[in-house]
């Protein structure tokens, strides 16, 4: 049975629609031509010689020009255009032998059919100008469609735009959502052409424009110059959890392209000046922004899915994040996103991407049908019996991550991004939703044998999770960073306990709890601190990992900033629109004695204080320390501790604040990170030892773990540095430190958070730094040191010359 080429009936051209539609997204398809009458009085388009006729008898097209009937009653393969049966690999859409392959699986599909379209305008309409009906004979191997198209030397397939209809048993209660109606993204695309900017509205105010993929060309070569992977040992790492459009979106960027992946790039040496060598980026696949688009009258705006955790296609990068937009079909976005990665390479910063495989934009039943759900709902997501979707994300459906055919989509969308973008690893959201059992899972289907741990029913946890062994196991993958969100919005809390094979790390929630309840002064957490600045041995060590392993942080993008952790007690998230009923409720902070931005001198003091105790304490921590955008100058978002939907000021980063003469905490910043560099002792790969690791109290030798201690010291040897002295007082009170006694040696400051900027860190480059610190000699010459109440210090030994 051959293969039937269908032309739409509806395909047409409106110049004018065309022109007042968003000229700015359309600004590289406005030269086209008219229609044209040929001497056959036929009417044709032409676009990169791509001729679609109309047969005899159809409508007209609804742009109101004059069409006269086609002679012919049936249409004919154009000749420009020659299609054979195609290859079931590699899925997605392949140049090879001078043409293009398209492959897709769909196990419950009926019939399928390949869309292409010749301009972004004709897609917005959805105006297919050639459908392809797929010979499930010829076309289809296995569970897999293909179809091969080969253009002629007169013809070119660049600028055009492909997607997906599929037909079945639509069935909600069985699982399947077939709809020919609906035009559908391949899961394996590439590039996705939508809306060209971010925050605008679509044709027709639509926050749900067509979207489509874009056929792939050969002359989109990107040149690496000689990129290489930097390899950097993880116990080195200084992560930097950025968002791509927060960073230089804020207009005191005075960045070319703001809120761009080349706008990062502009600010990549104030990442190198803080002392960061990677950076982990929020979602970067494309998504839609307008997902939650509505008026917030609290602001006066309208709500964005600002964040990003909510994928529509894995495999392409966010083209509205790009300089490009629209132009050239999104293919744009991919080199500027490769930009990024060779330039943060080439100051030795590694790029860490944000994933978000536990659920996609299409939510519910209720949700759009945009790829997933139209191509094979029941395969990609995890359903009841009853066709109901499992909602362990919290956010509609979750990703069906463990059945055969998703979890081989996962492996190589995650190659696809290492081998052709050269990022260096990833952070995934939610990760413990891809240790769950799949729908129709069972332990033949997955193993090929039955096992006795394993209780395999859909959404139960499993203790060798198929998709997580085979990410650990490939080849490509266990050489890159993976890093796990252990946890799901089901309940699923695995941090010190996610599946690692030895390699993944994890976002360590309990040091980010312990450590905040420590700093504030809450009686009884001495004892787990302690635990915490040695990298959680209590978490890693028994299963046999390292410290690395703990991924270190105190603030990240969902919570309150470092600097609204000391000035809030409660949540302000009015600005949501939600009544303040969003958002996490328990903090674990402090303000310091009045709540919020308008306190007294003393209590601003304190913040201040506080702040440098809680960075010092995860510079000072075994594993790897992270923190977020713009606490290395103190952003607030003024108690909004749920950001998700904000386009604006309170997710910006403030470039201005960043640079004002009293915005001191950026030094301190610096400083430390450059000191953890320094010390061989901070950054160790295994956990201490008594051999270089010895706990103090007030008095050495002798530390409290008691549930009323708030002092927590130790001493470390260093092979650089010789031996540091480091110590915690969350008291209210002041109290006078015994140091160690080493004979030919005395302790000297070089951290003292109780003091104002420059003095809190004595680098070399200070005034006066010798009479600083002559200042406490005669305490020091006795093995004493003064610190006042929520203080920290960092001593060095040195000779007693």
């Amino acid at each position: 049975m051959p293969v039937v080429l269908q032309f739409s009936s509806s395909f047409h051209y409106n110049p004018t629609k065309l022109l007042t539609t968003n000229p700015t997204s359309f600004h590289s398809y406005v030269n086209l031509k008219p229609p044209r009458i040929d001497n056959n009085n036929e009417k044709i388009k032409k676009k990169n010689n791509f001729i679609v006729g109309y047969a005899a008898g159809e409508d007209p097209p609804r742009s109101g020009v004059a069409v006269e009937e086609k002679k012919t009653t049936t249409t004919k393969i154009p000749p420009q255009i020659e299609v054979s049966q195609g290859y079931p690999t590699p899925l997605g859409p392949t140049l090879r032998d001078g043409g293009i392959n398209f492959s897709i699986t769909s196990t419950n599909s009926i019939s399928a059919f390949l869309c292409l379209f010749n301009s972004p305008a004709d897609l917005y309409q959805k105006n297919v100008s050639l459908q392809i009906s797929l010979d499930p004979l010829t076309n289809k191997t296995g569970n897999v469609w293909h179809i091969f198209l080969r253009g002629n030397a007169d013809f070119d397939f660049n600028g055009m735009l492909y997607a997906y209809k599929f037909d079945g048993i639509f069935s909600p209660q069985h699982g399947h959502y077939f709809d020919s109606s609906n035009l559908l993204l391949d899961p394996y695309c590439k590039a996705v052409a939508s809306r060209g900017e971010f925050g605008v509205l679509g044709p027709g105010d639509d926050c749900w424009t067509q979207m489509a993929c874009q056929i792939p060309c050969a002359d989109n070569e990107f040149d690496w110059e000689g990129d290489l992977p930097l390899k950097l040992q993880q116990k080195d790492l200084v992560i930097y959890e950025m968002h791509v459009r927060g960073f230089t979106k804020h207009e005191s960027s005075n960045t070319r392209y703001p809120g761009s992946y080349l706008g990062v790039v502009e600010k990549l040496d104030h990442l190198k000046e803080l002392g960061v060598n990677c950076i982990e980026l929020m979602p970067c696949q494309e998504f839609n922004e307008l997902e939650y688009y509505s008026y917030n009258s609290v602001l006066g705006d309208y709500k964005m899915n600002f964040w990003g955790y909510s994928t529509v296609n894995y495999f392409s990068p966010m083209a509205r994040y790009s300089a490009a937009g629209v132009q050239n079909f999104g293919l744009g976005a991919i080199n500027e996103f490769k930009h990024l990665v060779r330039e943060a390479h080439k100051r030795g910063i590694e790029v860490l991407m944000d994933v978000v495989f536990n659920h996609t934009a299409e939510g519910n039943e209720n949700g759009p049908i945009l790829s997933f759900r139209g191509v094979d709902n029941s395969v990609y997501y995890m359903l009841a019996p009853k066709g109901e979707f499992y909602n362990y994300s919290g956010c509609g459906n979750t990703i069906n991550c463990n059945h055969p055919i998703v979890r081989q989509f996962i492996l190589d969308c995650l190659r696809y991004w290492v081998m052709e973008v050269h990022v260096d690893g990833f952070r995934f959201d939610l990760a413990s939703i891809m240790t769950r059992g799949s729908s129709l899972c069972d332990a033949i289907n997955i193993y090929g044998d039955q096992l006795e741990d394993d209780k395999l029913t859909t959404g139960s946890p499993l203790s060798n999770p198929p998709l997580i062994d085979l990410i650990s196991n490939d080849p490509i993958l266990r050489g890159v960073k993976l890093i796990a969100e252990a946890w799901d919005c089901g309940g699923l809390y695995q941090v010190g306990m996610f599946p690692h094979w030895g390699i993944w790390s994890e976002w360590n929630g309990k040091y980010r709890d312990t450590i905040r309840q420590f700093i504030k002064g809450t009686d009884g957490f001495s004892g787990a601190f302690a635990e915490c600045l040695c990298g959680s041995p209590n978490l890693y060590q028994e299963s046999g990992r390292k410290p690395w392993h703990s991924i270190n942080f105190i603030c990240a993008h969902d919570g309150f900033t470092l600097a609204d952790l000391v000035t809030y007690n409660d949540k302000h998230n009015l600005a949501n629109g939600e009544d303040n009923n969003d958002g996490e409720n328990h903090n674990n902070s402090w303000n310091c004695g009045q709540e919020g931005e308008f306190a007294s001198i003393s209590v601003k003091r304190l913040r201040k204080r506080q702040m440098r105790n809680l960075f010092l304490c995860l510079i000072v921590s075994q594993g790897v320390p992270m923190m977020h955008m713009g606490d290395e100058y103190g952003h607030t978002k003024g108690g909004n501790n749920n950001t998700y939907s904000h386009d604006n000021y309170i997710n910006y980063f403030r470039w201005d604040k960043k640079d004002e003469s009293s915005s001191d905490f950026f030094r301190f910043c610096c400083l430390l990170t450059k000191f953890r560099q320094e010390c061989e002792s901070l950054r160790l790969n295994d956990f201490p030892t008594a051999e270089r690791l010895e706990w103090h109290g007030r008095a050495p030798g002798i530390p409290d773990w008691s549930d009323t201690s708030r002092f927590v010291a130790f001493s470390l040897k260093d092979s650089l540095k010789r031996e540091l002295y480091v110590a915690f007082n969350t008291s209210h009170l002041p109290v006078t430190a015994m140091l160690p006694e080493r004979p030919g040696f005395i302790w000297k400051p070089l951290v003292d958070t109780s003091k104002p900027a420059p003095f809190d860190f004595l680098s070399e480059d200070i005034l006066n730094r010798e009479v600083a610190i002559k200042q406490y000699s005669h305490f020091l010459e006795a093995n004493l040191y003064p610190m006042l109440s929520y203080s920290s210090i960092i001593l060095l030994l040195s000779p007693d010359v």
